[in-house]
């Protein structure tokens, strides 16, 4: 389908058709509605021609209230603003369904089938029995975090997905019905969940979504291959952080990590006693309906808990599904045997723990938590193991056994001196004892527990954030092996984030590669180890350009390392929703990576809004999950020359990135760079706003640290401000700097030739077309801040005219119009919201003494947060 009748669809499926239910909207008798309603239009278009002529946010606002609400004082104001930012809330969730009801249009998924192209190209090449191959041995997985970057509650999403249905159908009553649902149902939680709420919430997405969405991308490639398919159920998985990602949030506990995995076990046997039910409606056979009476019955006593458990493992109930399909085959002519052929891969896929629960935790958590052991286990440590030299201290660790129980301080645990007993009954840790040690213990203890109860699968990884070398490493197997786990079937991921961290990743990991105990953990993991590499703190460490580029190279010096040591590497991406935390189009970054990189899986994180943008609709999460795995089969299958970087490309991107980084580190040291972010901008609000458990930074109370500042807060701040500043800083001048040393034409080729730089450059457009310099172009006469405004100002121009030079394009996302009028009509309806916002600000900051107004106006803020961050999508 061409540019132009995407463009074409996504104006009148989704633009003309906004207009529509939202003056349907308009007649519903609705509190907020009727207020606003009328008033709202005058409002955006104060608010578009106001600041086109120079106005600030305070004086737009001001001068509306004079011309149409002259009455109000400054309460009744405030009261409307917060129905206009209601009433706002509601039109970007009409969009959403909106888009979701045309997404197969307006995304062309059926001519942008690459996995179904993939397919057809294989075939006609005589290469269907190397993709067969492959599909038995590829791996891609999507991990669901808890991340603070959702405000959608989960009756809000129920309400999309069937409004989505209802647009679909064209049924107006029932869009009317569910309009006026949406506008009596609460969009903001009064308490922040905890992370067993986080994870029942993402437990829709598995139910709803992931269970049908994977099974039918199997059936679909089964009728392309024919009958020479054979299902691979570890093809396509998901993973899963709420409840298990302890990392700086200290609400998740080894007991909450015990619930989710329970509730996990939970969503999928329910799955499985609802499609058990659908099974016999068809299999209604002598000798077959009765035994699937029996499954059903087992699945149901475990759910209303008069059993323990149906079955001890998933390959009991499998066992018994192949017994029936053998019945089926052999007494009934194979009737209705795709329909538990399906079932049974589903078993097979998801087993007893539906997703895969990863643990994770701080690098320097864990070296506390080793000082404990050292401390309360005083006879199994060197007497100077604190001033054992760093070699010295990975070599002792890594010998470290585990055939004696480490306690938690000199002295028995109410009677009990082995790890097991006390962590059974999952408490009562005495007075005094460290709290990190406590809880880093009873998890991986969980861990083995877990792993017991519903299969390894369930909770085998162990992630180390801000990983610095082999004896962070060493420090989680030692602990590991100190619960009595001597060889503990856990995969250590190490996670590299910042720029030095990268550029040294390949070192680390031959150093650990070169070590035989090291190795032989590794053997046992079936030779195979995982690699995080973090894009958000890559980015807030070293710019968006570099932190792309040295996690590119890290992934080459991974896999170079890796490869000479007969390991098979896997690479974890940690992406969050915008370009600038490594988001934007997932296809085309996986579609990117040459042969220097291993590809053999994908796997990434998702989070927030790019859950419910990329999966919360089943088109939507079939489209997406088909695109990631024709990336990687592809880069698999075929050799392509854009995809390979030759020494002048390499070349070129070498200085783009040193050039960039130079360019963002002097704008970071700026002695205004994190004053301005704490005065002028909402990151010292995420923490009130109730979406997730997490703290908005790791580490406790005292003066804020851009160190400790987690990235969600940082990247989504400067989207609040309209300046998306971590997704394009640097880049202008960087190609500013080659233009002028003629290498203009090299640019160009560069864009041309190759996937990786051509898909940066985009990724960064579709940052700066979020972007709106004129809601705070009045900073620019700040007394304190103008000149640091002006610098930003002046770097997005630059950046902006840049890229349009050396991609051809006249405007941003020229090539990509159903994102550009996605971004165009969305920035469109929030403008009110982003004034608004930037208007309590200014009320704020002129220094009003009354603790009320600025509570009100605090208050304001965070709730035009909520609307600003679900209409772009993936701001944070």
């Amino acid at each position: 389908m061409s540019i132009q009748s995407i463009g074409s669809d996504y104006r009148n499926l989704v633009e003309l058709n906004y207009q529509l239910y939202n003056g349907l909207f308009l007649t519903l008798p609705l509190d907020a509605v009727q207020q606003t309603g009328v008033l709202l239009p005058l409002l955006e278009e104060a608010c578009r021609d106001g600041l086109a002529a120079g106005a600030d946010p305070a004086q737009i606002v001001s001068d509306f209230f004079a011309s149409h609400r002259p009455e109000f004082d400054e309460e009744e104001q405030a009261a409307f603003l917060f129905k206009v930012v209601q009433y706002v809330e509601r039109q970007i969730v009409l969009v959403d369904a909106l888009e979701d009801a045309a997404f197969e249009k307006i995304h062309d998924t059926v001519q942008g089938n690459e996995l179904h192209r993939l397919a057809a190209r294989a075939g006609a090449d005589n290469l269907q029995d190397e993709l067969l191959a492959l599909l038995d041995r590829f791996r891609a997985r999507v991990t669901l975090t808890a991340h603070p970057t959702q405000f959608y509650p989960g009756t809000v999403l129920a309400i999309i997905t069937d409004l989505t249905d209802a647009i679909r159908k064209q049924d107006i009553s029932r869009s009317r019905n569910l309009l006026q649902q949406l506008g009596n149902t609460p969009f903001f939680n009064k308490e922040k969940p905890t992370p067993l709420d986080e994870a029942v919430n993402l437990g829709w997405y598995l139910g709803n979504i992931f269970y049908p969405a994977i099974g039918r991308i199997h059936a679909r490639l089964a009728e392309q291959l024919s009958g020479d398919y054979r299902p691979n159920p570890r093809l396509l998985s998901v993973g899963f952080w709420p409840g298990g990602d302890r990392d700086g949030n200290p609400l998740v506990t080894a007991s909450i990590t015990a619930k989710v995995a329970a509730k996990l076990r939970d969503l999928v046997l329910s799955c499985y006693h609802k499609d058990i039910r659908k099974l016999k409606r068809r299999l209604s056979f002598a000798g077959v309906y009765e035994r699937l009476e029996e499954i059903e019955h087992r699945l149901h006593r475990e759910l209303v808990n008069e059993l323990d458990a149906a079955y001890s493992s998933p390959e009991q109930l499998i066992a018994e599904l192949e017994e029936i399909r053998g019945t089926v085959i052999e007494k009934y002519q194979s009737l209705y045997l795709n329909q538990l052929d399906s079932f049974l891969l589903k078993v097979r896929t998801f087993g007893f723990h539906f997703a895969s629960l990863d643990i994770r935790q701080d690098s320097r958590m864990l070296a506390a938590s080793l000082r404990q052991a050292v401390e309360h286990n005083p006879n199994q440590f060197p007497a100077n193991f604190e001033s054992l030299d760093y070699d010295k201290k990975v070599d002792f660790l890594l010998s470290f056994k585990g055939d004696t129980h480490w306690r938690s301080f000199e002295g028995s645990f109410e009677g009990d001196t082995h790890w097991p007993e006390a962590f059974g009954r999952d408490t009562h840790w005495p007075e005094g004892s460290d709290e990190i040690f406590a809880d880093t213990m009873n998890s991986l203890v969980r861990m083995r527990e877990i792993q017991q109860g519903n299969g390894e699968l369930a909770c085998h990884r162990y992630i180390i954030s801000n990983c610095r070398g082999p004896l962070d490493v060493a420090t989680l197997l030692a602990l590991l092996r100190g619960t009595g786990w001597a060889e503990p079937a856990v995969d250590i991921v190490p996670l590299f984030e910042t720029i030095a961290d990268l550029n040294q990743a390949g070192e680390i990991m031959r150093g650990l590669y070169d070590d035989p105990r090291y190795r032989e953990h590794v053997r046992r993991r079936d030779c195979k180890q995982t690699v995080m590499l973090g894009f958000s703190d890559g980015t807030k460490d070293g710019g968006y350009v570099t932190a792309n580029w040295s996690i590119f190279k890290s992934k080459e010096d991974i896999t170079r390392v890796s490869r000479a040591a007969g390991v098979e590497v896997h690479f974890f991406d940690g992406r969050g929703g915008p370009p600038a935390r490594g988001g934007g189009s997932t296809y085309q970054f996986y579609a990117a990576l040459g042969r220097t990189i291993e590809s053999n899986q994908i796997q990434l994180t998702v989070q927030g809004q790019t859950i419910s943008s990329h999966y919360g609709a089943k088109e939507a999460a079939e489209h997406n999950l088909r695109q990631l795995l024709a990336a990687g089969l592809e880069n698999n299958l075929y050799d392509q020359t854009e995809r390979e970087i030759d020494l002048q490309q390499r070349e070129l991107l070498e200085k783009l990135s040193r050039i960039s980084f130079e360019c963002y580190q002097q704008f970071k040291s700026h002695p205004e760079f994190l004053p301005y972010l704490q005065q002028m901008s909402t990151m010292s609000y995420y923490g009130q706003s109730n979406i997730a458990s997490r703290p908005p930074r790791r580490g406790g109370g005292g003066e804020e640290d851009f160190e400790d500042l987690r990235a969600i807060p940082f990247v989504g701040a400067w989207g609040q401000l309209g300046q998306n500043v971590p997704g394009f800083y640097g880049l202008g001048t960087a190609l500013k700097q080659l233009k002028e040393a003629d290498r203009l034409q090299d640019l160009k080729n560069l864009y041309r030739r190759s996937r990786f730089f051509r898909t940066l450059v985009g990724n960064s457009m579709q940052s700066m077309s979020k972007a709106n310099f004129e809601l705070t172009a009045y900073m620019a006469e700040h007394p304190r801040f103008g000149e640091f405004w002006r610098l930003i100002h002046d770097e997005f121009r630059l950046s902006r005219e840049m890229v349009l030079e050396i991609s051809g394009q006249r405007k941003l996302l020229e090539d990509n119009p159903a994102s550009r009028l996605s971004i165009e009509l969305r920035q469109r309806i929030v403008l009110p919201l982003l004034v608004i916002q930037q208007f309590a600000f200014m009320r704020i900051n002129r220094g009003d003494r009354k603790q009320s107004n600025r509570s009100r106006y605090e208050k304001l803020i965070v709730r035009c947060m909520f609307g600003n961050i679900n209409a772009s999508r993936n701001s944070a």
